[in-house]
């Protein structure tokens, strides 16, 4: 099962040490050429969340595979990926060598106390956001030079360099806004697809349970239309006239899935993995999982 990245395993997964400054209260901050983190003896991108931010510059013939969605891209492109939502993306055509670009990552402190409003409200990295901007050649060029600014100062000696480094990274996000998301990569025939895609993303925020101690607390329709701001039956409508199944079902579904993960791939007890599911006691998931699999949860994780 997918566990969330963070950053300790990500200097540990690409580069096998850890940074001084990783634990400083201030937050932290580092940028890097995307080819020094690709290789043979590198660890492939697994589909998980990342316990921070991160925006990228990727040139080459990619798939990004974001939330629920999948975008490919021939091209340039700007991504900017949340903490909230599991992303990976692949190489569609070429080899992993010819890929180039950048990628800067990021906590949330590093920004908390020097920007206005908090940082994952910025449009590119909300709930339902577009986090791709496919750049022409100029933009290209425009964006790149900013990234070789960062990887100029990270280096430096400079007494006040993450600051500026502050004010490279928040130029990158002030031209994104000022740039239209590719619009095209995310289109919808409809409203209820729009629709049904935001709640499969809110769905699928609550996921994967990485400890006992986290709690899947979303598991009715009427949790999802709040907070889409509609009214439950409109959402019903729109998820059936969509995927064909009713919002419980997609929700039971999803439910299902993730108990079976944790049966298999944990080893917690069988109490610990019914809370977590959101289930108050053992009986109530023992039932649910056995009218759903004709398996109770014990003979499931020994078959």
């Amino acid at each position: 099962m997918s566990k969330s990245e963070s950053i300790a395993d990500f200097y540990k997964n690409k580069f096998d040490f850890l940074p001084d400054n990783l634990q400083k209260d201030i937050g932290h901050f580092n940028v890097f050429r995307l080819e020094d983190c690709l290789g043979d003896d590198k660890p492939p991108m697994s589909y998980s969340r990342r316990d921070f931010y991160k925006i990228a510059l990727n040139r080459g013939h990619n798939i990004y595979h974001y939330a629920d969605k999948s975008v490919e891209i021939n091209g340039t492109a700007l991504m900017f990926f949340n903490p909230l939502v599991p992303y990976t993306w692949e190489l569609a055509s070429g080899k992993m060598q010819d890929v180039k670009g950048y990628f800067c990552i990021f906590t949330e402190a590093f920004f908390n106390e020097k920007i206005r409003g908090n940082i994952g409200d910025l449009p590119m990295f909300a709930v339902g956001g577009k986090p791709a901007y496919v750049l022409n050649e100029q933009q290209d060029e425009y964006v790149s030079s900013i990234f070789e600014k960062m990887l100029s100062e990270i280096n430096s000696d400079y007494l006040y360099k993450y600051d500026l480094l502050r004010n490279y990274t928040t130029e990158i996000t002030h031209f994104a806004l000022k740039t239209e998301p590719s619009e095209g990569l995310y289109k919808h025939p409809d409203a209820n697809s729009r629709i049904t895609a935001v709640f499969t993303e809110l769905l699928e925020r609550q996921f994967p349970i990485e400890n006992p101690a986290q709690r899947f607390t979303m598991r009715s329709a009427k949790d999802y239309a709040a907070q889409l701001s509609v009214h439950v039956n409109h959402l019903n409508r729109a998820i059936k006239e969509t995927t064909g199944k009713t919002t419980t079902h997609y929700i039971t579904e999803r439910l299902l899935s993730e108990a079976m993960a944790l049966l298999k791939h944990t080893d917690w007890n069988i109490s610990e993995i019914g809370y977590c599911l959101g289930f108050e006691e053992p009986t109530h998931f023992n039932n649910f999982f056995k009218k759903l699999t004709n398996h109770t949860p014990t003979s499931y994780r020994i078959v």
